[in-house]
């Protein structure tokens, strides 16, 4: 395995390690009386501003975003403004629905992304890699099983968590056709670097914009003098792990291995949320949920050390068109 898509494999994992963190974070913010509205308002003014910090501080980086042409920035903009779509059905649907239940439903997008991919996007190639995906959504299926039946929730976060699902797999799609995935390697990674950087600035600025809007317009308590004091720990690790850091470093892994498997590679999410929930929480670890994780694990393993020719591609995540 080349080094290049090693450091893609960790970034992605690193990815879904935040991502995984976010529901849990979550949980005391609610807890404190702030809805998901709210919640999502200030997760993405701190990721959006921590972004254009990271932005700003390099040469390199500013010099990118100076290079954006203006179909970038439209394209930026455009996928921020969809992004709300599956943010927010996600974190309101954590009001009702548990996060290891939210987890299951919301990771069958990988097997949605395949599917698209045949169609709209670079595809898996060969069957090692669609079985990784079978294996590793198996361990999905056991790592946030044993919901109780006698406390399933509502049929409305239900569905607000299968819309998530669906519209974070047409997210991908959309994101890796508009910044175009090519089958080339990238040749100048630096470069590429920053040009993800002022993208993800202008798309988390773009979806933080939409959500303060809705937030203020809709008369919210999302005023600092507003916040209980007990919600703005939650809401630091929301916009700074679930938010700046997964984002970025999901940008910068499915460069280096393409959107298909960078997806497959964040089914190891789940694990990391019941392992910190363990953590946190105290809720112990059952037999069948390590099974789940080794199933993961095993698919995770078996995408990533196959032929050449079963490996996704880079993406080019300079937002440009990808030529048809």
């Amino acid at each position: 395995m080349d080094r290049r898509r090693a450091s893609g494999i960790a970034l992605v994992l690193v990815s879904a390690a935040a991502f995984g963190s976010g529901s849990l974070f979550a949980q005391p913010v609610y807890a404190a009386g702030v809805d998901w509205l709210t919640l999502s308002a200030w997760r993405f003014l701190f990721g959006a501003g921590l972004t254009w910090v990271f932005l700003l501080v390099s040469a390199d980086r500013r010099s990118a975003l100076r290079s954006q042409p203006r179909g970038a920035v439209l394209a930026g903009i455009a996928l921020g403004v969809m992004y709300v779509g599956n943010s927010g059905t996600y974190y309101a649907a954590l009001e009702t629905v548990s996060p290891s239940l939210a987890a299951l439903v919301v990771y069958l997008y990988p097997a949605i992304v395949a599917v698209l991919s045949i169609r709209f996007a670079h595809r898996l190639q060969g069957r090692r890699a669609w079985i990784a995906l079978g294996i590793a959504l198996i361990g999905v299926v056991l790592a946030v099983g044993g919901i109780d039946p006698n406390h399933a929730p509502p049929v409305s976060g239900l569905a607000l968590a299968f819309a998530s699902c669906f519209i974070y797999a047409v997210w991908v799609i959309l994101a890796a056709r508009i910044s175009g995935e090519r089958r080339e390697a990238v040749a100048d990674a630096s470069g590429q670097a920053g040009s993800a950087t002022a993208a993800v600035a202008i798309i988390m600025s773009a979806t933080a914009s939409v959500y303060w809007f809705a937030a203020l317009v809709t008369g919210r308590p999302v005023l600092p003098m507003q916040i209980p004091v007990g919600a703005w720990l939650g809401l630091f690790g929301v916009g700074v792990g679930a938010t700046f850091i997964a984002i970025q470093t999901f940008y910068a892994g499915a460069q280096r291995v393409g959107a298909a498997q960078a997806s497959l590679i964040s089914t190891a999410e789940p694990i990391w949320t019941i392992a910190l929930a363990a953590i946190l929480f105290s809720v112990a670890l059952t037999p069948v949920q390590l099974v789940g994780g080794a199933f993961i694990l095993a698919g995770v393993v078996i995408a990533q050390t196959g032929p050449v020719a079963d490996r996704a591609p880079a993406l080019d995540l300079d937002l440009r068109v990808a030529d048809e």
